[in-house]
């Protein structure tokens, strides 16, 4: 057995599939397919069984799960050490959209590494699906998100409820027009979208990430929700205007951990984030991108 296999594994338990775990690896269907070949045969074991709708575990690819991601693991942890720099004794990687990382995870960044000067930061931005996988895979400690999936061996916890408001380069905007650009914020926001303006229809511009609506904005005027945090600048700077009396959304944002910790680095990296979610719920200071949490 080696790494690659058990890499090739975890990848089609978490896409469901040979294709996608091909798409996943960079290397092709069949790479993927003689990878498991070797591993099944190595192991006296079948791991999967294909049908139309991809590849599910089979009882004993499910007793192997976890033994394949202690080994990708271990095989990420010994890397990354021996390429630490001496002053540093671990790292903490962490994965979030990247709404979450303007202003949010910077803070909680500077407060770790206050409180645990001997501890590297990995940080990394992603959608849902990725972290997700990653998470899967073992080869994230922590990820923040806005819609998780639930699965066994990870916990999700609810950090805050992040406020959507509307904000315009136009400070008479009233509601969202042809110049509104659309954020995915996942399929609660979308809904709610619907019921609070039925007859919006679909607007003209659509991006992935509220970064871009910021973008857009200020090179071409328009109107767009954005997490309070990120508009707050804006608005304060006059580049943006809140759109006065429009409704604002209340969008959860979730912290993903393994269920199964083995150190004592993560409870406390955990424990900086909850600190600084309650300092954001609170409204203390202006919330996250003025919260100054203690060591």
């Amino acid at each position: 057995m080696d790494i690659d296999q058990a890499r090739t594994f975890l990848a089609i338990a978490a896409h469901g599939s040979f294709v996608g775990a091909a798409e996943r690896l960079h290397v092709t269907q069949s790479t993927v397919s003689a990878r498991i070949r070797q591993l099944e045969a190595d192991l006296g074991v079948r791991l999967f069984v294909r049908n139309r709708a991809g590849a599910s575990l089979t009882q004993a690819g499910r007793r192997f799960l976890r033994h394949a991601k202690t080994l990708v693991l271990t095989v990420e942890q010994a890397r990354h050490e021996l390429g630490l720099p001496g002053r540093c004794r671990a790292t903490i990687r962490m994965g979030a959209r990247i709404a979450l990382w303007d202003g949010f995870l910077p803070r909680w960044v500077a407060w770790l590494r206050r409180t645990l000067p001997d501890v590297g930061v990995q940080g990394e931005i992603g959608f849902e699906d990725d972290l997700m996988r990653r998470m899967q895979e073992g080869t994230l400690d922590i990820a923040l998100m806005y819609t998780p999936t639930h699965v066994p061996e990870l916990i999700v916890e609810h950090l805050f409820d992040e406020q959507l408001v509307m904000v315009s380069t136009d400070p008479d905007t009233r509601w969202p027009g042809e110049d509104y650009i659309q954020v995915d914020w996942g399929p609660g926001f979308a809904a709610w979208q619907r019921e609070t303006w039925p007859d919006l229809g679909q607007p003209p511009q659509t991006v992935n990430v509220g970064w871009l609506a910021v973008q857009l904005m200020l090179s071409n005027g328009g109107v767009s929700f954005l997490p309070e945090r990120m508009a707050a600048p804006l608005v304060a700077s006059g580049r943006l205007y809140r759109v006065l009396d429009a409704p604002v959304y209340a969008h959860p944002a979730h912290m993903l951990f393994p269920r199964r910790i083995d150190d004592d680095v993560l409870p406390q990296a955990l424990e900086g984030l909850r600190r600084l979610a309650r300092s954001v719920a609170e409204g203390r200071a202006g919330g996250a991108e003025q919260a100054d949490l203690p060591d």
